[in-house]
């Protein structure tokens, strides 16, 4: 498992696709309250690191995050033995932080976001940072991510899914830097499912994603 601290380095497949990410995104619509990050209420992001011995195969490549000091990102994702599958999920896994990163710094242009997403789910988390930081708010604590599979990869797409446990992550307002602590929950626990495609860097950037909040996976994990 590897903590990232501030500054750490961290057919039928369109079918598929459709399917693993159409099945998510149910009860999540119309639930702001308790939400660590303002935006994922709606259960969509539009047409939207690693255990130590995966982040041994990361590369000299691998991105650095510039994280507040007060937050704490902990990836659990252990190899699949697919190297494919495996830069996915690691991709996969950058990508979350990198939302965590943009949010944090109240920068939705940071190189980080830009680079592990694309299409309308960098478009759309770009957006969602703008307005957070535009309500007065930023965000603290830990995050973690776990239970990290690909369910179909071919011709450079990929579906995957994952985890957030946002337990011991909350709002905290800007200005004042109170902490907005929130009562626990199931719906601190969060199943995201993916669409990702690969760029002419070799990067998987995570192009689609939706989201359901408390799902027993998650809960369980």
């Amino acid at each position: 498992m590897l903590t990232t601290r501030r500054r750490t380095a961290a057919a039928g497949l369109l079918a598929a696709l459709a399917l693993s990410v159409t099945a998510c995104g149910g009860d999540s619509t119309g639930d702001s309250s308790g939400d660590k990050i303002k935006g994922t209420d709606s259960g969509q992001s539009g047409s939207a690191t690693p255990s130590t011995s995966a982040s041994a195969t990361a590369g000299t490549n691998a991105p650095a995050f510039d994280l507040p000091s007060d937050i704490t990102v902990t990836v659990d994702r252990q190899p699949t033995g697919d190297a494919t599958k495996d830069a996915v999920l690691r991709d996969v896994a950058y990508a979350a932080q990198a939302r965590v990163e943009a949010f944090g710094k109240g920068d939705g242009e940071t190189a980080n976001l830009s680079r592990f997403l694309a299409a309308n789910a960098r478009i759309y988390w770009a957006d969602r940072v703008a307005e957070f930081k535009k309500e007065g708010l930023t965000v603290t604590g830990d995050y973690r991510y776990y239970g990290f599979e690909v369910t179909d990869v071919v011709n450079g797409k990929a579906a995957a899914h994952y985890c957030e446990d946002q337990s011991k992550a909350y709002n905290k307002e800007i200005k004042t830097g109170k902490v907005q602590r929130t009562q626990p929950s199931d719906k601190d626990f969060v199943l995201y499912t993916v669409q990702a495609a690969r760029d002419s860097a070799g990067d998987w950037q995570v192009v689609q994603q939706n989201w359901t909040k408390g799902d027993a996976s998650c809960v369980q994990g």
